[in-house]
Formats: structure tokens, C-alpha cells, sequence
């Protein structure tokens, strides 16, 4: 990120991959539950929003001033791609 290292989890590389394969999409968070936990996850749902804290974090993003994981009020998240 801005040419330094980041290093994340399992978890945290999967979301962000799949965030980046749908760029500029608002994806429902019971998708990104099902495609990055897999269909059979039964744990708590703010299992997502820690992830995506941590994820915001490790990229330079804030909930209040995000660039790149944009949050969609009563549907989940968005990822900004480039040139947005």
C-alpha cells in the first residue's frame, strides 16, 4: 500500500481479493459472508465488520473518511477502485 508492505490475514486477504474482482459494487454482507466464510458460517455476522475495521486500518481507511471500502447503509460495503 503506497509502496510499503502490508500484511494481513487469511480472512483479510480474501475479502479484500474479493472486494477487488467486484470494484465499485455494492456487495450485501450476507454475500460477502458466504463467499469469504463460506455458505455454512454460522458465527456472528459483526464477525464482517471486525474484519473489515482491521482491513480499513491495515489500508490507511477510517469508517469516518474511507477511500477505499465505502459502507452502504442497510446493504453492506462497497470498494472504490481506482480513478473513483
Amino acid at each position: 500500500m503506497d509502496g510499503r508492505l502490508v500484511e494481513l490475514t487469511f480472512k483479510e486477504f480474501e475479502l479484500l481479493k474479493f472486494f477487488m474482482e467486484h470494484p465499485d459494487k455494492s456487495l450485501p454482507r450476507k454475500l460477502l459472508l458466504d463467499r469469504v466464510w463460506g455458505a455454512d458460517y454460522v458465527g456472528e455476522t459483526r464477525t464482517l465488520d471486525i474484519h473489515i475495521g482491521t482491513l480499513r486500518q491495515k489500508i490507511g481507511d477510517s469508517p469516518e473518511n474511507s477511500r477505499h471500502i465505502k459502507t452502504v447503509r442497510g446493504i453492506g460495503y462497497r470498494f472504490v477502485g481506482q480513478g473513483q
